[in-house]
């Protein structure tokens, strides 16, 4: 019976690792892409209700009614996050006016 709850509960962590990876990498490319759209919050708005959707979805459809594996799939995606922190680079360049003014000294 432990065997059973174990792979339940690794299979639930690595659903949470794809429910992660899935939000967290379509967080990126909403963010760069949001740059170049025409109507950039109805494109940020668009985007985190769909991640919110699938991941919420995801989640109920990996616990089936079991808190434990509600937990595991969490686990799973802050691992995700962690991860794919580290791993995209920042889709935007995050200076303001004044700070590209003072790397141009003459």
């Amino acid at each position: 019976m432990n065997d059973v709850l174990t792979i339940s509960l690794l299979w639930s962590v690595l659903a949470g690792a794809v429910l992660g990876s899935v939000f967290f990498a379509g967080l990126w490319w909403t963010i760069a892409k949001s740059t170049s759209v025409k109507h950039p919050s109805l494109w940020l708005l668009g985007s985190l209700l769909t991640r919110m959707m699938m991941v919420l979805l995801g989640f109920y459809w990996v616990a089936d009614g079991h808190w434990q594996r509600l937990m595991a799939c969490l686990v799973g995606f802050i691992i995700a996050r962690a991860v794919l922190t580290r791993l995209l680079p920042a889709p935007i360049e995050l200076t303001t006016p004044s700070t590209k003014e003072a790397n141009h000294a003459p």
